[in-house]
């Protein structure tokens, strides 16, 4: 496996520094440690490295791999519409924004399942999947910013996504969403010490590395 990632190791030791992080968030949930950004950026660090790490370790070949992306992102929108019709969890501007970005992730990697492209189409689709993935990343980013905010920093609530898209100018929508609002940084769902979207921007940051490596595979 190690052959095919250019003789470097380095996602055994990722896999590690996830098992390692793993015993960390025990350790937080005995000692109910503090929830601040600092906090979040490391488990957000730890964990975008192991995941990573563990998606380059069971990557195939190409077709199978861009696949495998179109199950994950799949996957990742069935929770989503679970999270959202059967627990009850309404998704605020900025989730809404992130889901896009995932299924435009998954379309490109669908694509390219079909496509079976060469190492020049290859090359194409990525640095298509990393632009969707690299936005998707660049709101999580900022969402998980607003729900580590102290209460009295916190924006005020803002109209719904559909109103403003019917009454403001599209660039004017995405700007007010990327700003967020005081309803997206409510956190009503965790896991190992991660909001919602702490886990995309992991998400997202390790389909930007896979698009990478996907460059460099046969």
């Amino acid at each position: 496996m190690t052959k095919d990632l250019g003789r470097v190791p380095w996602p055994w030791i990722g896999v590690l520094v996830l098992a390692a992080a793993l015993a960390h968030e025990l350790v937080l949930r005995v000692t109910a440690g503090q929830n601040d950004l600092l906090l979040a950026g490391w488990r957000i660090l730890m964990m975008t490295i192991g995941v990573a790490s563990l998606g380059l370790l069971i990557m195939p070949d190409w077709r199978k791999s861009y696949l495998l992306g179109a199950l994950v992102c799949a996957g990742l929108m069935g929770y989503a519409l679970y999270v959202q019709y059967v627990i009850g969890l309404e998704p605020c501007p900025m989730c809404v924004m992130q889901r896009i970005a995932v299924i435009a992730c998954g379309v490109v990697f669908l694509v390219g399942a079909i496509h079976n492209p060469g190492r020049v189409g290859a090359i194409v689709y990525s640095l298509i999947i990393i632009l969707f993935a690299g936005t998707g990343a660049a709101v999580a980013a900022r969402h998980v910013w607003l729900q580590t905010l102290p209460p009295d920093q916190v924006p005020a609530c803002g109209p719904g996504l559909s109103y403003m898209l019917d009454t403001l100018p599209f660039q004017d929508v995405l700007a007010t969403v990327f700003k967020g609002s005081g309803e997206c940084a409510k956190i009503d769902w965790r896991f190992l010490g991660l909001a919602m979207p702490g886990w995309t921007f992991v998400f997202f940051v390790s389909i930007v590395v896979a698009a990478i490596a996907l460059t460099r595979r046969s």
